[in-house]
C-alpha cells in the first residue's frame, strides 16, 4: 500500500493528471485574417493621409521648389502662399461666405431633423410611417435631377411680398434652406434610428415630474442624444462645407460664392499661371476647418458611430 504526501492511502498526488494540450481549430486562420485587416486599415491610411501631407508641405514650397522637387520637403516657409490665396483670389470673402451659410444651414438642419426625428421614433399618430418613408424617398432622388426646378423656385422666392428680400437667388438663406432640403432625408433617418434606442422609462419619468412634451425633447431626450447628434453634425457640415453643385446654381454673384466655387475659380486661374502653391494654400485653407473639428470632437463621433449597435 502506497500513502501519498497528504497520508491518504491508494491515491496520487494530483488528483487531475496533465493532459496534452489541444490546439483549437481555426487559431491560425483567425490571425491571418487579423493581419490581413490590420494591413488593409495600414494602406487605407495611408492613401487617405498622404495626400493631406503632401498638400500641406506643397503650400509651404516656392513655385521653384515646387517644379524641381515636388515630392521633397520644402527648404523653408512660405507664407506668401497664403497670402496669395487669401487676398488675391479672394478665397478669404468665399471662406467667410462659406461660414455664414454652413452655420445657419447646419444649425437649422440639426433642429428641426432632431425634432423630426424625435416626434417620428417616440410618438404614434396616423400617418407616422407615410412621413416617415417619404423622408426615405428623399434619399434616393439624384441632385443633379433637382437643379432645374430648385432653381426656379429659389428665383421666384424673391419676389415673395413679405420676406422676398431675404430669399431668392445670390441669398445666404436661399443657399443654406436649400443645404436644409438635402440633408433633411439622412438627418431624420439617422436619429429616428438613434431615439428609438433610448430608454423609454427615463421619458416616463420626466412626463411624471411635469415635464412638458417640449421640455421632455429639450432638456431630457436632447442631451441624451448628444452623442449621435454630434457625429451627425460632423457629417453634415463635411456635406455642406465642401458643397459644389448647389451654390453654383443659386450664388451666381462673384462675391456671393462660397469656398467650393472659390477654389475651383483658384485652379483655373492658378493653372494658367503656373502657381501651384497658392492653389495648394487655397486647398489647406479649406481643409483647416473640417479637420480642427473632427480632432475636437473625434471622440464623440465615434460614440455616436457605436452607441446604437451597443444598445
Amino acid at each position: 500500500m502506497t500513502t501519498t504526501e497528504t497520508g491518504t492511502p491508494g491515491t496520487s498526488a494530483d488528483p487531475s493528471p496533465l493532459r496534452p494540450r489541444i490546439r483549437q481549430p481555426g487559431l491560425g486562420a483567425g490571425r491571418a485574417i487579423g493581419l490581413l485587416n490590420g494591413g488593409f486599415l495600414l494602406f487605407w491610411g495611408l492613401i487617405t493621409t498622404l495626400p493631406l501631407v503632401w498638400a500641406i508641405l506643397s503650400s509651404f514650397k516656392t513655385n521653384g521648389e515646387f517644379r524641381t522637387d515636388p515630392m521633397g520637403f520644402p527648404d523653408g516657409l512660405e507664407g506668401d502662399n497664403f497670402a496669395r490665396a487669401w487676398n488675391a483670389a479672394n478665397i478669404g470673402q468665399y471662406f467667410m461666405n462659406s461660414v455664414i451659410v454652413v452655420t445657419m444651414s447646419l444649425t437649422m438642419t440639426m433642429l428641426f431633423g432632431a425634432m423630426g426625428a424625435y416626434v417620428l421614433a417616440r410618438y404614434d399618430f396616423p400617418g407616422n410611417r407615410l412621413v416617415y418613408y417619404s423622408f426615405l424617398g428623399g434619399l434616393v432622388l439624384p441632385v443633379f435631377l433637382a437643379l432645374v426646378p430648385m432653381f426656379f423656385v429659389v428665383r421666384n422666392t424673391g419676389s415673395l411680398p413679405v420676406i422676398g428680400g431675404l430669399l431668392g437667388l445670390n441669398s445666404y438663406l436661399s443657399l443654406a434652406l436649400v443645404y436644409v432640403a438635402f440633408s433633411m432625408p439622412f438627418t431624420v433617418f439617422f436619429l429616428a434610428a438613434f431615439f428609438r434606442t433610448l430608454p423609454t422609462s427615463v421619458a416616463e419619468a420626466g412626463i411624471v415630474d411635469g415635464c412638458s412634451h417640449f421640455s421632455l425633447f429639450f432638456r431630457v431626450m436632447l442631451p441624451m442624444a448628444k452623442p449621435g447628434i454630434i457625429s451627425l453634425a460632423l457629417f453634415n457640415l463635411l456635406g455642406h462645407w465642401n458643397q459644389y453643385v448647389l451654390p453654383l446654381v443659386i450664388m451666381q454673384d462673384d462675391d456671393k460664392r462660397v469656398l467650393a466655387q472659390g477654389l475651383g475659380t483658384l485652379a483655373a486661374t492658378t493653372g494658367f499661371r503656373a502657381d501651384w502653391t497658392a492653389l495648394f494654400a487655397g486647398l489647406v485653407i479649406a481643409l483647416m476647418p473640417v479637420l480642427i473639428v473632427y480632432i475636437l470632437f473625434q471622440r464623440q463621433v465615434q460614440a455616436g458611430l457605436t452607441a446604437g449597435i451597443l444598445k
